[in-house]
């Protein structure tokens, strides 16, 4: 199908109404499913899921059908799928779709491997169908907020706080793949730059996989850029901080509040504000955006090329092996002052 003809039958599913199914049922899935259910415009056709328990929530939740093999989604007659699955599904999944000219939206990380991911663009582009990769942080109107604020500063250094406890749900990635690839998209989002150093360090303290990762970046356009991510924090923390030249941002991706501190003055005196934030569902907006996309043609707003870059520098950031965490038993007595 070429890219002129993608877009004729987008403008066409527009008239018409999109057919949209999800593939997995765990609990991103079911948001997913949820969220689709009640967007206008568009009809969910179903679910995808070999678990009975997840097939059984997931109508629950969306109140839609629910099939056990990707086939019968197939049969039903989709125009777009969002996929869900766990991530060393994703490429086989993407392809399937692309084979029968059905427009992606593929969670994060695109794939379990940058080979893969590639694979998966130059399928979609070959194919002229959309591919957007679910970076969802990007929809945070707190985020959204960030970036307007910076926008046309010059920019000096980004540091990004993702910690919490360790995920109930078993998984087969570390901190790095799980969280940290969030906040590497929105450094580069942020610079709109790509970011050319890498200086990881990585420790596992309680998981088999890192659960505790300290990055460093450095961008092409000389910004300097941290993240401090762990499984070790009994509570949830998300926090951004950008200094520019000219103004120091402060965002809470929780509570949603965004400062920026400004007019810095030679006496140390400066002037501070809150910035307005939206107050839209996060997965609500990507998933509308990639619904925007299919229909008129256009980019989407995260593209399959910036999610493969982002895997591929989370990928450099594990390329160091993760270190047992040091054990707080010394040798020997310890010696009392006084």
């Amino acid at each position: 199908m070429s890219s002129k003809g993608s877009a004729f039958e987008a403008k066409a599913d527009a008239k018409r109404g999109l057919r949209v199914g999800v593939v997995g049922a765990g609990v991103m899935g079911s948001n997913h499913a949820r969220v689709l259910a009640g967007l206008p415009g568009v009809t969910l056709v179903g679910i995808v899921d070999p678990l009975p328990e997840h097939r059984a929530r997931a109508t629950a939740l969306a109140g839609c059908r629910a099939f056990a093999e990707l086939d019968e989604l197939f049969d039903e007659g989709v125009d777009a799928i969002t996929i869900a699955a766990p991530t060393h599904l994703h490429h086989e999944i993407a392809l399937a779709c692309i084979t029968r000219n059905i427009h992606l939206l593929v969670e994060k990380p695109v794939a379990s491997t940058v080979e893969e991911g590639q694979d998966i663009v130059n399928a979609a582009r070959s194919a002229g169908v959309t591919l957007m990769v679910g970076h969802v942080e990007r929809f945070n109107p707190a985020v959204a907020a960030i970036k307007q604020a910076i926008s046309g500063e010059d920019i000096l250094s980004i540091g990004i706080t993702r910690v919490g406890p360790f995920p109930p749900r078993m998984s087969n990635v570390g901190v790095v793949i799980d969280l940290a690839v969030h906040d590497i998209d929105l450094i580069r989002w942020f610079t709109e730059s790509d970011i050319v150093e890498v200086q990881p360090q990585l420790s596992s303290a309680v998981a088999e996989r890192e659960d505790i990762a300290l990055l460093q970046f450095r961008t092409a356009s000389g910004v300097l850029a941290h993240i401090n991510t762990n499984w070790l924090t009994p509570f949830k923390a998300r926090s951004v901080t950008v200094a520019t030249r000219g103004k120091y941002v402060m965002g809470d991706l929780l509570t949603r509040q965004v400062t920026e501190c400004f007019g810095f003055k030679p006496d140390g005196s400066y002037s501070m504000r809150h910035l307005p934030v939206g107050h839209d569902e996060p997965l609500r907006a990507e998933l509308i955006a990639f619904l925007d996309a299919v229909r008129t043609g256009n980019m989407p707003a995260v593209s399959g090329d910036e999610g493969v870059a982002s895997l591929e520098i989370a990928i450099r950031c594990l390329e160091q092996p993760a270190k047992p965490a040091a054990s707080a038993t010394r040798k020997g007595p310890r010696r009392i002052a006084g």
